[in-house]
């Protein structure tokens, strides 16, 4: 779907982009610990005009509050299972928890700073991201390490992609708010037993609302996952699945065979 051209104001854009500018240099020409530029970021974006010493000089919820805004005094989850590379892991640690807190913020919700935003730390964080990626706010990830996206990939709110065992997206590929895809299950015995298969998006796959892609499935090229769907097989490429579990309920024609089709949409 093809996005409505929107700017804000012009003093604002030469603002946003000078703080993309700004804070991508110094999170990547090595002059300084990205924790630190994370941490003094973040101060800015939750307390502008608020320095370190103003902290260090109030009363102890506000100094606690300082503390949290520096990646190397939180955890996450995923830092706690036991498959995570945790050197991996801690090199992109920063740029996820400034990606994480920058949602949170009113500027997160500012989608014509966000989508910038969110492209630019993208490549730190993730295996490969494709030209024109764009993310809305509070999606979510395990590693970062393990998954890629191709070209022209959007992706919705509250999207959780779960790329313990790699998540691969394709080219064209949408999906929609609250879909959840996995890449990792557990043994129905012994919990602690952690399978991670890989999961597979191919092109111009569509995931629609609310629907869960189980973990080491693979979506064939322009196929449809219905809203609400539970995946737990293989998608054959331009079927439609719905239900749960998931079934073949439509195949598409082949994206050729469509562009044949006549102004009604029927097949010449």
């Amino acid at each position: 779907m093809t996005y409505r051209q929107l700017t804000a104001e012009a003093l604002a854009e030469k603002d946003y982009e000078s703080f993309l500018s700004e804070l991508n240099r110094a999170l990547t020409d090595g002059l300084r610990d990205p924790n630190e530029v994370v941490r003094d970021t973040l101060i800015d974006i939750y307390y502008p005009g608020t320095s370190r010493e103003d902290f260090r000089n109030s009363n102890v919820a506000s100094r606690a509050a300082l503390h949290s805004l520096d990646p190397r005094n939180i955890t996450t989850e995923p830092e706690y299972y036991t498959d995570i590379d945790a050197n991996l892991y801690a090199a992109r640690k920063p740029y996820i928890w400034l990606w994480q807190m920058f949602d949170r913020s009113p500027m997160g919700q500012n989608a014509l700073l966000g989508h910038r935003f969110r492209r630019m730390l993208a490549p730190l964080i993730f295996k490969r991201v494709g030209a024109n990626f764009k993310c809305w706010h509070f999606v979510e990830w395990s590693f970062g390490y393990n998954l890629s996206f191709g070209d022209n990939v959007v992706v919705h709110r509250h999207v959780l992609l779960d790329d313990r065992g790699g998540i691969e997206i394709g080219n064209n590929v949408s999906i929609s708010d609250y879909a959840n895809i996995y890449s990792h299950s557990h043994d129905i015995y012994d919990i602690n037993k952690v399978y991670t298969p890989r999961t597979v998006i191919q092109d111009g796959v569509r995931v629609t609302y609310h629907s869960t892609i189980l973990a080491g499935i693979t979506i064939g090229e322009n196929a449809m996952v219905a809203s609400g769907s539970l995946v737990t097989r293989d998608v054959e490429a331009n079927q439609i699945v719905a239900g749960i579990p998931a079934k073949p309920v439509k195949t598409k024609n082949p994206p050729e065979a469509v562009r044949l089709a006549d102004g009604t949409g029927n097949l010449p």
